[in-house]
């Protein structure tokens, strides 16, 4: 069973900087991901979705490659190649992976203008050594379906930046 996971950042920079992270740590095998879309939502109120893989554009390649192999079949592969292409882009915009986007479009609403989140899909996570490395990131937790305790441990993994920045400083963290 996966956990979802909506963590608020006051900027695109910060959430990306945060995906990159969590990223490097899949690479370590201390997590698994399901996926990990970073949402902004701009001044004017919309939402954009930061994919990390573009099925459009993967499909459209997909497409143009085997609608040129069966388009030399034919003895025509400029025409099998360009069916092929929009075919793929077409099957690539239709299909879903991941988190459903309705999903994070209406809860990335909730979210102030100019800010972004991170959403991730987490299938398995080493969780004592991610909330470690996730130490001081900053970032507000919006939503999860962690169980209580699991949720305690990332809320007071995020928020140790505001407290390290106050201690530092001797005055609040922005």
């Amino acid at each position: 069973m996966s956990d979802l996971v909506f963590i608020a950042f006051p900027t695109e920079q910060k959430a990306e900087e945060v995906r990159q992270k969590v990223l490097s740590l899949q690479r370590e095998y201390l997590i698994e991901l399901g996926d990990a879309v970073v949402v902004v939502k701009d001044d004017k109120g919309h939402v954009k979705l930061n994919q990390m893989i573009n099925l459009t554009a993967t499909g459209a390649a997909s497409g143009a490659l085997w609608g040129t192999l069966i388009g030399f079949i034919f003895l025509n592969p400029l025409i099998g190649t360009a069916i092929g292409a929009a075919s793929g882009a077409l099957g690539g915009k239709l299909s879903d992976v991941g988190i459903n986007d309705q999903f994070m479009k209406d809860a990335a609403a909730a979210l102030q203008p100019n800010t972004a989140g991170l959403f991730l899909l987490i299938r398995k996570m080493t969780t004592d050594k991610v909330l470690a490395d996730l130490k001081g990131v900053g970032g507000t937790l919006m939503q999860t379906s962690f169980d209580e305790t699991k949720e305690a441990a990332l809320r007071a993994a995020l928020s140790a930046a505001a407290e390290a920045g106050t201690a530092e400083t001797g005055a609040p963290a922005a």
